[in-house]
């Protein structure tokens, strides 16, 4: 018997199956790992087949050396989607296998949690008067019948329990524990769907992709759980995708009361243990729903009825470290795999997700109604131009500070939006014009006041925060755009008396810190909270009347196809976090653009008219969903390497395009926007064309790239994010 097995190596070397024989007497299984003799070294791999006969001489091939598990941990329909994955993507197979494991099992830093505990033994002689702690022992597991061995230790002392042990009054006895993730408890009462929710649960039956467009506050959550529901009763399990780990605590309490022991969750915020426990769990089908961010995408979970991808239209459900994937395609060969439902839900559709409803390639399903009969909330648009015209320099207009004290006088809550973290986006030299910038990266570092350094928000590197010129010895330092913490010391001042908290990639870091945050929040009273788009979206506080948008321009401007449909998204998102109980919400969105067409369509919650005006645009410009953008992007430490490496694989491409010159509709070659990122200087190949051959294009294209190049290649479809 013989073994492929694919090596843990992320190598371009090693990105091939390897041939081992099985020994005898040693069983394997598809999906197992091993351990392999490689060269002078023994290393990790999976067994992805198994076969009779060996393509090479046998007497040749090297045994494997001893498995890691008896049991696969690779299911089949991972693999598949592994070589799935590889060919679409053009990803190595080895780093698309360890998507599907905790990081820690495979580096063997994490274990199952075994307790000691301790017993009285059925029939055993009392310890002498004189050995008091021994009796009081005895006392306490008479009352207790079972502790802790720790916990008796350092009570009672460890020798009195040993003693005891050794004479076999006390028997340890050794369990597992699971190590489960702190979730709020909430009451478990279904509520009662609406005539439009109900309409929606119904519609979504089939095994196909439904596209759920629901305003904010429309109850797409109770439609998840009732379709879950139906789900579960036939015997099949649930998978539920949110955007944003600052979403999980709330969906997870929702989800727990409704399915009890029966959810897990997986997501980068858990501890090494609770991940690996989780996991355990969703492997051994423990647990029948899966509750998670991006990367729950790939749990071992089997058996699946449906698939839910919340807030669809989020970046964050795009990679875009390697490997690089979109959770929407993995999604969709589960459905297949499957034979299921998939769901994506959103107020507000990526234009390419929409486009696709409405060509019947998805099946539109629409909730335009909040379910609470409430109008959505009044968005009031602030020209900040006008604002300084009239003398107010502030970073709050008028109208927002005279609806904050109004807030504050009725003790209700309200959410700053600010998408910008930090005190300044940079510090500039009025003299001399210096920014001050990262030493790894092509990147301004941001002045984070609390703490008085300056940050790179790319490799996280800290400098000293600027007090003089370095370059021209000035003291004259300017701060650059605003971010949260700004926002908090200004609102700190106009309310003092106010319970102001941030919510950011700064202050959530700590374990538990999204969770903490939202029910400090919760608790409140009057309360502002400030934060980046973590705030923006799934968030119900009933008390939150009023929401502010300091900065809607910030992503209107960025060089990229998709900013004003991200600003029309954000806008909607975060204005729905106002106005979710009995009184009607109301959002002040400052801006310095009042007239751009975007602000029209956001202020009246017009997602269709915003997407026909935009779709057309894509269609007569050529940008997706209409074409096919792909990056070619080369990353190293040696610039010349990069640049001569990327200038050959644009060379091959240009050949493709003579080939297919109606089809491509852009080609060039250039430095990243972000031209160096942790010390490693970035080159790319930019490139569009139509749809009709982009299949055949997109191979010939991947097979342009030198594998024996140095560079790290990531090769990108539709990018998220182009800078």
């Amino acid at each position: 018997m013989f073994a492929k097995i694919i090596i843990d190596q992320d190598a371009k070397a090693l990105d091939k199956i390897f041939e081992y024989s099985v020994p005898q007497n040693f069983a394997v299984e598809v999906g197992q790992r091993v351990l392999v003799p490689f060269g002078n070294r023994t290393l990790q791999g999976f067994v992805v087949e198994l076969c009779e006969q060996s393509e090479y001489d046998p007497s040749k091939v090297k045994p494997i050396a001893q498995k890691i598990e008896d049991f696969p941990v690779i299911k089949k329909e991972m693999l598949q989607l592994m070589f799935e994955m590889a060919d679409k993507l053009h990803l190595k197979l080895a780093s698309i296998l360890r998507l599907f494991l905790p990081s820690e099992m495979r580096t063997d830093s994490v274990h199952e949690l075994l307790v000691k505990f301790c017993v009285l033994a059925e029939n055993f002689e009392m310890p002498s008067t004189r050995a008091k702690k021994q009796l009081e022992i005895v006392q306490h597991l008479k009352q207790k019948e079972r502790a802790k061995f720790t916990d008796l230790s350092k009570q009672f002392g460890y020798a009195a329990l040993a003693a005891l042990v050794k004479s076999g009054v006390v028997r340890v006895e050794q369990e597992q524990i699971n190590r489960t993730p702190e979730f709020d408890r909430i009451e478990s009462a279904a509520r009662k769907l609406t005539p439009l929710q109900q309409r929606a649960v119904e519609e979504i039956c089939e095994a196909k992709t439904y596209l759920l467009h629901g305003v904010t506050g429309s109850g797409k959550t109770e439609v998840y759980l009732n379709l879950i529901e139906r789900q579960l009763s036939k015997g099949k399990t649930a998978l539920m995708l949110v955007p944003e780990i600052s979403l999980t605590p709330q969906v997870l309490a929702s989800f727990k009361a409704r399915f009890g022991d029966n959810v897990a969750l997986i997501h980068s915020g858990l501890s090494a243990g609770e991940r690996f426990d989780e996991w355990k769990r969703i492997f051994l089908g423990q647990a029948r729903v899966v509750v998670g961010a991006r990367s729950a995408i790939f749990s071992p979970i089997e058996n699946l009825g449906i698939i839910i991808i919340d807030e669809e239209h989020e970046q964050s459900y795009v990679s875009e470290s390697n490997p690089r994937y979109d959770t929407h395609d993995i999604a969709l060969f589960r459905r297949n795999y499957n034979n299921c439902a998939l769901v994506l839900g959103s107020a507000t559709p990526s234009i390419e997700s929409y486009a696709k409803a409405i060509d019947g390639q998805y099946q539109l399903v629409e909730m335009p109604v909040r379910v609470n009969g409430m109008e959505m909330p009044k968005i009031v648009t602030i020209d900040m131009l006008m604002e300084l015209r009239q003398g107010n320099n502030q970073i709050f207009s008028i109208p927002l500070i005279y609806e904050l004290r109004d807030i504050v006088e009725q003790k209700k809550q309200a959410m700053i939006f600010i998408n910008r973290r930090g005190f300044s986006s940079f510090q500039r030299c009025r003299q001399c014009g210096y920014v001050a910038k990262c030493t790894d990266c092509d990147v301004s570092l941001v002045y984070h006041r609390f703490e008085n350094k300056l940050k790179c928000h790319y490799c996280g590197k800290r400098f000293h925060a600027l007090d003089v010129c370095p370059s021209c010895g000035s003291a004259d330092i300017k701060q650059g755009a605003i971010g949260t913490e700004r926002v908090v010391e200004e609102l700190g001042k106009l309310f003092p008396d106010v319970r102001v908290l941030r919510m950011d990639n700064d202050t959530t870091s700590g374990k538990n810190g999204h969770r903490k945050i939202l029910n400090e929040f919760r608790n409140a009273k009057p309360g502002i909270l400030v934060g980046t788009q973590m705030i923006a979206k799934g968030h119900d506080f009933e008390d939150v009347l009023l929401v502010g948008i300091v900065d809607a321009d910030q992503s209107l401007f960025q060089s990229d196809f998709r900013s004003i449909e991200r600003t029309f998204q954000l806008i909607t998102q975060v204005a729905g976090r106002a106005g979710r109980s009995a009184k009607q919400g109301r959002v002040i969105l400052q801006t310095y653009s009042p007239r751009h067409y975007v602000y029209r369509f956001a202020t009246n919650y017009d997602y269709k008219g915003f997407f026909n005006k935009e779709v057309n645009l894509r269609k007569v410009t050529n940008f997706p969903p209409y074409a096919r953008i792909v990056r070619i992007l080369f990353s190293h430490e040696d610039e010349k390497v990069v640049a001569a490496e990327c200038k050959l694989c644009y060379n091959k491409v240009q050949a493709i395009r003579e080939a297919y010159s109606k089809d491509f509709v852009y080609l060039d070659v250039m430095k990243a926007p972000l031209n160096k990122i942790k010390n490693k200087f970035r080159y790319q190949i930019m490139m569009r064309f139509k749809l009709e051959k982009a299949d055949e294009i997109e191979k010939q294209i991947f097979e342009a790239v030198d594998p024996k190049a140095k560079s790290s290649v990531f090769f990108e479809i539709n990018p998220n994010n182009l800078s």
